[in-house]
């Protein structure tokens, strides 16, 4: 899909969640099922990671992010909630809009450049509306895959 990372229709969800914890778990399971990977190894690097600093980066978006060994690229998922969760933003907002991202463990700048491509169309105001307008999965796959790839041209 991108240069950057994969992005797998799959891999892009509507979800319910009540709480952090949840939406982390749903993200876990997520990878799991999509890239073949095991849930409990991507939470527990998803949670080491928010440990850190809540990746909760203001304007109503998260993007919890971690490294894993094994993988051979970035991956993504996205997943929109169906109500906003409190989930320690800087900006003390709740977020509607998850977008997660695994990378390799040796993967220092791609991770980092695949973080701010992720970073830079979330910041789109536009982008943004559409996305919490969007019918269901197929049309949040479509938007978010045709900027991607637009991007990564």
């Amino acid at each position: 899909m991108s240069g950057l990372f994969t992005l797998l229709p799959e891999a892009v969800i509507t979800v319910s969640a009540d709480s952090k914890d949840i939406i982390l778990g749903r993200l876990a399971k997520l990878f799991a099922e999509v890239y073949d990977l095991d849930r409990d190894a991507v939470l527990e690097r998803v949670v080491e990671r928010e440990g850190l600093g809540s990746t909760g980066f203001g304007r109503r978006i998260a993007i919890p992010h971690a490294r894993m060994p094994g993988l051979g690229r970035p991956v993504a998922a996205f997943m929109r909630l169906e109500s906003p969760v409190e989930f320690d933003a800087a900006d003390g907002m709740p977020v509607d809009l998850v977008f997660g991202l695994l990378s390799p463990d040796g993967a220092g700048a791609t991770h980092l450049h695949a973080l701010a491509a992720i970073s830079r169309l979330m910041r789109d105001e536009r982008m943004r509306e559409a996305l919490l307008a969007a019918p269901g999965p197929e049309v949040l796959y479509s938007l978010l895959s045709n900027v991607i790839d637009r991007d990564a041209a």
